[in-house]
């Protein structure tokens, strides 16, 4: 079994490969092990509200908008958002449907100050298949990860 530190050495290499601004990127499934290894470990997600309802969502996890639901626009309030819930030290790893808006999440709390703000890729629902369809390629759902839906 993989050590949480081999699995954020990892995710600082992607980093450096992808050359992000952020601490890392995670795997789905090396996002959830940090979460039953490290204690003080976070998930953010950053869907909308009517994704977390209508999709599913990730059991323990915080959910912050990066985009506001209705409408879709950037949600103006999500650092004061994100400092009001986060601590400051933890190490915090974001989730989107597909690894976009978390990986703009990522860098906008690491302008702000953040140092340990990693990606997951693929987000929850992961790559488009050569059909188009989610669910199929990728992503925490598609990985047998703990997730429930209303």
């Amino acid at each position: 079994m993989e050590t949480s530190a081999q699995i954020l050495a990892r995710a600082r290499e992607r980093a450096q490969q992808l050359k992000l601004s952020y601490a890392g990127a995670l795997l789905p499934a090396e996002a959830y092990a940090l979460m039953q290894s490290l204690p003080g470990a976070r998930l953010v997600d950053v869907r909308t509200r009517a994704e977390l309802e209508w999709v599913g969502r990730v059991p323990g996890s915080v959910a912050i908008e990066w985009n506001t639901w209705p409408g879709g626009g950037r949600n103006p309030n999500f650092i004061a958002e994100f400092d009001t819930q986060i601590d400051k030290n933890a190490l915090v790893m974001f989730l989107c449907r597909s690894g976009v808006r978390s990986h703009h999440a990522a860098i906008a709390v690491t302008e702000a100050g953040h140092t340990e703000a990693y990606n997951i890729l693929q987000g929850f629902e992961g790559d488009k298949d050569p059909s188009g369809q989610r669910n199929r390629l990728g992503g925490w759902r598609f990985g047998g990860l703990p997730w429930t839906q209303s």
